[in-house]
């Protein structure tokens, strides 16, 4: 086990964890999954359980995802199963997907597919954004196309899936917005005491 793998795995369960769902469903994993992740990376997390806590309903391309995934992955274990599942239902947020996977910036996303699925990294040689790579990926795989443009140095919304992915770590919004919160709560105390 590397300790590259632990930080990543604490990175992804933070930010699924701030969600208002069961972990399982918002990490697209089973509870066996998920208690064999956290034995082996996160040995001090105790997720409760709840009731019907599987990882819910697949998006129509999530499980075509996952396939593809695991196709490019490097054959280092069981994690990559579950970062396939994981980055499946991840990519279906609405942010950058390095955010939605609680990374710092996109440099950590690209080497986490470098080291667990080398052979995806190798086929985004453009450095396109994540998510358009997967969903052209797929379309590619199934006929349908995608592109206005024959070709992407002539497409007019090349900066739209080229172009740089900047933001903030969704982790350090949370926390800003729940100081936000509590500092709120204690003007109001102090102000209402």
């Amino acid at each position: 086990m590397q300790a590259t793998d632990r930080t990543l795995f604490q990175r992804i369960v933070a930010i699924a964890a701030l969600e208002a769902r069961p972990l399982t469903e918002a990490l697209g994993l089973s509870r066996s999954q998920l208690d064999r992740l956290a034995a082996r990376h996160l040995p001090v997390l105790s997720v409760p359980s709840a009731p019907d806590d599987g990882p819910g309903p697949d998006a129509l391309e999530e499980p075509d995802l996952r396939e593809y995934l695991l196709e490019c992955r490097a054959g280092r274990g069981e994690e990559e199963e579950w970062l396939a599942a994981i980055v499946a239902r991840r990519s279906l947020l609405a942010n950058h997907l390095w955010q939605d996977l609680g990374l710092a910036d996109r440099s950590q996303l690209t080497t986490l597919f470098q080291r667990h699925f080398p052979e995806l990294a190798r086929r985004n040689r453009a450095d396109m954004k994540w998510k358009k790579f997967f969903y052209r990926q797929l379309c590619q795989r199934e006929g349908i196309p995608v592109c206005k443009a024959p070709n992407c140095q002539v497409c007019a919304d090349a900066a739209l899936c080229f172009g740089p992915e900047t933001g903030e770590p969704l982790v350090a919004l949370a926390a800003l917005s729940r100081l936000e919160r509590d500092c709120r709560i204690r003007n109001n105390t102090s102000v209402s005491g």
